[in-house]
């Protein structure tokens, strides 16, 4: 018979309280060296492994969050009647990354940045010229950059668009110079016509600041074109992004875009395997958003992609210091850098390579690593 008592959201903690799996996630927490956490679960193939994570689950009016060992989240998914679905989730965490762009993903890499544009907010204009920008990219390569992103229209807040023809003239011969020399590359663009030049003049990946929305074509093209991807999360677009954004929680909110547009993705054929996703700092975010997500870093293994994240220099570092100038942001950049290796992070998007490397260094030793 019905009720007259109001209904009313539940616990979910509490036994037998009704969850949807789509309204849990799970965080890895306590994440030690996979040396001293022998009965842990490794991390996304990273030298890391998990013992607790951290379940969130979604309400109409709150997210309530609990830390849980992995032996109590088996027994409460049960209960809760999502135990298949985190398994399933367990699994993502879990699983070791196939190579990106032929780069083993068991170490993190460093994808130096090269800007050949006169306005980008850090060395706008520094790297204008074709010729400065190939040289400051064999100087990043022989200081131990892993992969060069070379992008050729800014994206810094409030930047105009630029036309994809301008925006190939930039890259295309740094581009074609730089694989002559041997590098991995990467061409950072919301363009298919720039997409598509970029991989004939030698690009090995795609590093799409709009998850490969911006361009009705660049889905398809990246499909069809069999080449590793960079699925950014952005709220808005470069001009507006800054200028009020809003979530109802930063975190999972970004992790539910990357997870559609992941899944977009294969639906169009391209394989899990050659994704990496980006939960773009400083893309339409907050201070207090960015680090809401920078904490849950780890959060986003859950998509089964690599993991790449970029915050070199980024605004926020100085709103939360002094406010420094972009190239004097290199402590909290390294320091927010090896903040996400600790969580397990693919991938560091920087512009002081030399610097990462040598921090990198330190980071693997005390994992247990070869350098």
């Amino acid at each position: 018979m019905p009720s007259d008592l109001p209904s009313v959201p539940l616990d979910p903690w509490v036994s037998g309280a009704p969850v949807a799996a789509e309204d849990v996630y799970l965080t890895p927490v306590g994440l030690l060296s996979g040396l001293n956490a022998p009965d842990g679960q490794p991390l996304a193939g990273t030298a890391l492994s998990f013992t607790q994570v951290e379940v969130a689950v979604r309400r109409p009016d709150a997210v309530a969050r609990k830390v849980m060992d992995l032996h109590d989240l088996a027994a409460w998914a049960m209960v809760a009647g999502v135990g298949p679905a985190l398994e399933r989730r367990l699994a993502a965490l879990s699983a070791p990354r196939p190579a990106f762009a032929g780069l083993d993903l068991s170490r993190p890499l460093v994808m130096g940045i090269v800007n050949v544009t006169p306005d980008s907010f850090s060395d706008g204009g520094d790297y204008a010229a074709a010729d400065a920008a190939i040289a400051h990219g064999r100087a990043l390569m022989a200081a131990g950059a892993d992969i060069l992103d070379i992008g050729g229209e800014s994206t810094r807040p409030g930047a105009a668009p630029v036309s994809p023809a301008e925006e190939a003239a930039r890259v295309v011969p740094v581009i074609r110079a730089l694989a002559a020399a041997g590098a991995t590359l990467s061409v950072d663009t919301r363009h298919a016509p720039v997409m598509a030049a970029a991989l004939d003049a030698g690009a090995h990946i795609i590093n799409d600041i709009s998850a490969l929305e911006g361009d009705p074509d660049s889905l398809a093209l990246v499909a069809a074109r069999g080449c590793p991807v960079v699925l950014m999360h952005m709220q808005g677009d470069p001009r507006t992004m800054q200028l009020e954004p809003r979530y109802t929680d930063a975190a999972l909110d970004v992790m539910d875009y990357l997870m559609a547009r992941v899944e977009a993705c294969v639906a169009a054929g391209i394989p899990r395997g050659r994704i990496a996703i980006d939960p773009g700092i400083g893309f339409g975010k907050t201070v207090a958003h960015n680090l809401d997500i920078l904490r849950h870093t780890a959060l986003y293994h859950g998509t089964g992609c690599a993991l790449l994240v970029g915050l070199s220099r980024k605004r926020f570092l100085a709103a939360l210091s002094r406010g420094e100038a972009p190239k004097d942001r290199l402590a909290g950049s390294l320091a927010g850098g090896l903040a996400c290796l600790d969580r397990g992070a693919h991938v560091l998007r920087v512009h002081d390579v030399a610097e990462t490397v040598q921090a990198r260094a330190l980071w693997q030793a005390l994992h247990g690593r070869d350098i």
